[in-house]
């Protein structure tokens, strides 16, 4: 998500006359567009402002910003920590941007704008992305109602709040008529997807709409809530031919005390209900996750919990953390909080685990053909390009960047941990 909202902050500045650059020495502008939900990528954000500051002391004029959920959560404490900075975005105002900046520029003072608005107008900001590029997010709502106790998101992205059918609609088939033959839909629970409108659409529904756009090869969308998920979600991956078959659905933890605590909202046994659920609806679905360990209580027998889950599920791939304290959320006053190196056996032996279960599910594609979207060349190797099945799985295959946007029949050769490794099949039609 924070992925488009840096697009859609490049797109209104190019319309305001900016012209991107690749050289942060060159630049009249610098905004770091900052995450807070994992202690990592919060340490990040801090270091890349580090960097700049020696920019800075070069060049007095260059206007250095800093946006996003951090911006949202810090406000002007930001200053004392960076005080070379000229501007703190919160994450409703990203519209202001421009403006902001002139502000800047003409009296030479600094600004803080991390109010929350009822409604928020970047959400209908169109971006394409760079040419030649196939794929693009569309998000269709924002913040969250949900105040899992580990989560700062409703604190810093605001209450839920749902973009009209039709605007999506529309913004899609703009995107269809640029080129784009894959979207992702965004939305920090992307099941509750219309609650805020008034007889508007649900989610399924609004999935059954954009399936009938011509020129939209690949549907898909991230994040599912487990609590929110219903059934008639799952039949649209039977139904809708477009409807990648791949779910993020994150289970966080296979104890239910655990769960409870970080008020989930469902139990683990509930949750497999619903992997039999998507799985029944569709068998060929791929099912990655998001796990913490060492939440605040979290005793051997729930670690064991969750890695008993794992072994029942066999995610194809999960997204596993450490737990860390997120400032005013309520488990950072939890008391049982785990040690830092328990943290880390617990993590190490997680995540072993699903390198063992991700390279069983590669392994069963091989010799198997796929259909593989190209989507440039291959980060590994210049002479490589690389693409997605449906099922969300990297290819790997020789090819030049030609292929790039177009679908390809690929035979599946090698298996990897994170990636497999194809071959086009010769005489095939690319679509």
């Amino acid at each position: 998500m924070n992925v488009h909202d840096s697009e859609q902050m490049a797109q209104i500045l190019s319309d305001a006359g900016y012209v991107k650059t690749d050289k942060a020495d060159r630049a009249d502008v610098i905004i770091v567009n900052t995450c807070s939900v994992r202690e990592k990528a919060a340490q990040k954000a801090y270091s890349q402002l580090g960097r700049l500051k020696k920019l800075r002391e070069k060049r007095p004029g260059l206007v250095i910003g800093v946006a996003g959920c951090l911006a949202q959560e810090h406000g002007a404490g930001f200053f004392r920590r960076a005080p070379y900075l000229d501007l703190v975005l919160g994450t409703h105002n990203i519209h202001r941007l421009p403006g902001i900046i002139e502000e800047i520029n003409n009296a030479g003072s600094r600004v803080v704008d991390t109010s929350f608005r009822e409604s928020v107008r970047s959400l209908g900001i169109r971006t394409l992305p760079p040419d030649g590029d196939v794929s693009a997010y569309v998000t269709i709502m924002q913040g969250c109602n949900n105040f899992c106790s580990y989560c700062i998101v409703p604190y810093v992205r605001g209450r839920e709040e749902s973009r009209a059918s039709g605007e999506i609609v529309d913004e899609i088939r703009f995107l269809a008529d640029n080129g784009i033959r894959e979207v992702t839909l965004l939305g920090q629970n992307v099941n509750s997807y219309g609650s805020t409108l008034s007889g508007d659409t649900s989610f399924p529904a609004l999935l059954r709409m954009i399936g009938k756009i011509e020129g939209i090869d690949r549907i898909r969308f991230t994040t599912s809530h487990p609590k929110d998920l219903s059934e008639e979600l799952a039949v649209c991956f039977a139904d809708l031919d477009n409807l990648c078959e791949h779910i993020h659905l994150p289970v966080q933890s296979g104890s239910d005390h655990v769960l409870k605590r970080m008020k989930r909202g469902y139990t683990a046994g509930e949750y497999l209900k619903k992997i039999d659920m998507l799985r029944n609806a569709c068998p060929d679905i791929t099912i990655t996750s998001d796990i913490i360990v060492g939440f605040p209580g979290e005793k051997d027998s729930d670690f064991q919990k969750t890695i008993d889950l794992m072994k029942e599920v066999r995610f194809d791939n999960t997204f596993s953390f450490k737990y860390s304290d997120r400032h005013g959320t309520a488990s950072e006053g939890y008391d049982g909080k785990v040690e830092e190196g328990v943290k880390g056996e617990r993590l190490s032996e997680l995540q072993l685990l699903q390198e063992s279960h991700s390279l069983e599910k590669n392994r069963g594609l091989e010799g198997t053909v796929k259909d593989v979207l190209i989507e440039g060349v291959s980060k590994n190797n210049d002479t490589d390009v690389t693409g997605r099945t449906r099922g969300n799985k990297i290819v790997n295959l020789a090819g030049d960047t030609g292929l790039t946007g177009k679908t390809v029949r690929v035979r599946i050769a090698q298996a990897y941990v994170h990636s497999l490794r194809g071959e086009i099949i010769q005489g095939e039609k690319c679509l």
